[in-house]
């Protein structure tokens, strides 16, 4: 290796990690890839769905390992929780190369122009930190398109009048409506509303040497048996490994980051399948361990200079927790609604993403994914037995005849809602372990009570003879679809990192995963995780071999 080439290490080989050591890699930078789980295998995991990632309560199919990983929750009185995947403990990031892009639904959304621009849209919200990005969609704008193309989404939004600005087609065309879409599509537009087709991070067609999706029920929660599913793993990572320039390290957890006395990351310690501590230094430090892990990852950097951790001189490491709180409704129909098409999602609405009256923000309205029969056990109207001869009649009788339109609202982001470290409950390591506290802003129960309403009266209108809407919104959040934890802005003192990753405290310390988003949309963010991904390793090429920042 020549003296003068650079290097990096990327800690987390999911959405945005595996993004940024590709850019890097492909750019003559030589990149360390740690995960801290293994290569996913589908014919190791197989359809199970108590080990499922969306059930896990037998564990996660593609981890982590939660006896090795537990947390703590700290409930509003102050009382402490020690928890893990299986009993709820917010573990819901898989820890595996792809991260949760091996398992997840792939839906593939832009965010809208306004999540830029909250707080400047819908003003000051009492008792939140609701702030505006320092970038906007249209600086976002080449990025997306790069993600779509290179990662490979399907899709087509001519049928939707509230999709954001783009430039050029999807990449693949969009799925086709199962039964269950086709029948909520037409009463949306009955109703005056406008379904269109989900974008979706997955092959309709046969796209970049793998093949196109089979329409499996068992989707969202699994690994894909034919590769048509496309996260980090089998698309950019690959394309880094390739080059030669990028050594993936799995079953390796980074434990701690070191600085000089100065304003640099010099090196990350670990530890290696075996338990053993190594230190490996490098001239660039990516995070991209999720909002919740790289908070803590952070926090636990503690030293002389960083006596509160890494990036926390003004207190905001893992402030403004956000992930997003479901709603919707749930109908019961005299007929098969069903035909078990998979993935199940494929139709959504838009209508109620922004400019609702007395609603900040909104959120997405979509069917589906396909609930195999233990999670569908707890489908139930209210006072329905949920064991015996009746709970057993209801699943045979009703399984085919169960439709949902489910969606995320826009959670509204405060300071008290957060990730700390407890110095007290340590991992299977020694390390202290991510503690959550806090709850959502009030108002996320507002949103919440709106949404579901609205999906409501579409399932009702499709002809459910019983139906019963969601709500929620109260609590904690944090379980899937992390962000906020280190947000980005220009003024250090209400920001964790600036508007290209680099955390303020430092020159060479960046992080690219959902813990830099500001606010986190009414839609799933994984594409505006991997946007954000290739705008850092852009910034960080230009930076280090382009030499013209």
């Amino acid at each position: 290796m020549e003296n003068s080439r650079k290097t990096a290490i990327v800690i987390g080989a999911g959405a945005g990690g595996g993004v940024v050591a590709k850019e890097l890699a492909t750019n003559g930078i030589y990149v360390t890839l740690f995960e801290r789980g293994d290569w996913p295998d589908y014919d190791k995991h197989i359809n199970d769905e108590l080990i499922s990632q969306r059930v896990q309560d037998l564990g996660s199919a593609f981890g982590p390992d939660w006896k090795k990983n537990p947390r703590v929750l700290i409930r509003k009185d102050g009382s402490k929780q020690i928890v893990t995947a299986q009993n709820g403990g917010y573990n819901h990031v898989a820890a595996c190369v792809g991260s949760g892009t091996v398992s997840y639904g792939a839906m593939a959304w832009r965010f809208m122009p306004e999540d830029f621009r909250l707080k400047t849209t819908y003003g000051d919200v009492e008792g939140s930190t609701l702030a505006d990005w320092p970038i906007t969609y249209d600086d976002l704008a080449p990025y997306y398109a790069k993600a779509e193309r290179e990662i490979g989404v399907s899709g087509d939004m001519s049928e939707n009048p509230f999709a954001p600005n783009r430039n050029e087609p999807y990449p693949m065309p969009a799925f086709e409506y199962n039964r269950e879409g086709s029948i909520l599509a037409n009463v949306c537009k009955e109703m005056g509303l406008h379904p269109f087709p989900i974008p979706m991070l997955r092959n309709s067609i046969p796209y970049n040497g793998r093949a196109g999706c089979i329409r499996n029920r068992t989707c969202c929660g699994y690994a894909c048996p034919a590769n048509a599913k496309n996260g980090t793993h089998n698309t950019v990572i690959p394309v880094a490994m390739q080059t030669g320039n990028c050594e993936v390290k799995t079953n390796c957890f980074v434990y701690k980051i070191h600085t000089d006395s100065g304003q640099k990351a010099v090196a990350v310690s670990f530890f290696d399948g075996e338990d053993k501590s190594h230190t490996l230094e490098a001239d660039i430090i990516v995070v991209a361990a999720s909002a919740t892990e790289t908070a803590r990852l952070l926090l636990n950097s503690k030293s002389v200079q960083f006596p509160d951790g890494i990036g926390n001189t003004n207190d905001w490491v893992g402030r403004n927790l956000q992930g997003h709180a479901y709603t919707g409704a749930t109908g019961i129909f005299d007929f098969d609604i069903l035909d078990l098409q998979g993935p199940g999602a494929c139709m959504g609405i838009m209508d109620y993403n922004h400019h609702n009256e007395g609603i900040i923000g909104g959120g997405l309205l979509a069917n589906e994914f396909y609930q195999l029969p233990y999670a569908f056990s707890g489908t139930r109207p209210h006072g329905s037995p949920r064991w015996g001869l009746e709970h057993k009649r209801f699943q045979r009788e009703n399984y085919y005849r169960v439709s949902r339109m489910i969606g995320p609202v826009q959670e509204i982001p405060n300071a008290t809602m957060r990730v700390t470290v407890d110095e007290t409950v340590k991992d299977h390591w020694g390390i202290p372990v991510a503690a959550i506290s806090g709850e959502r802003h009030p108002i996320d129960q507002k949103h919440c009570a709106f949404l579901s309403a609205k999906a409501l009266e579409i399932i009702q209108k499709a002809g459910a003879r019983q139906a019963w809407a969601h709500g929620g919104g109260g609590g904690m959040t944090g379980g899937q679809h992390q962000a906020g934890t280190c947000r980005m802005g220009d003024d250090p003192a209400t920001s964790v990192v600036d508007r290209y990753g680099r955390v303020h405290d430092l020159d060479n310390l960046y992080i690219a995963d959902g813990s830099v988003l500001v606010t986190n949309g009414g839609l799933n963010p994984v594409l505006t995780i991997m946007a954000m991904a290739y705008r850092t390793g852009e910034h960080l090429v230009q930076k280090y071999v382009g030499g013209n920042l």
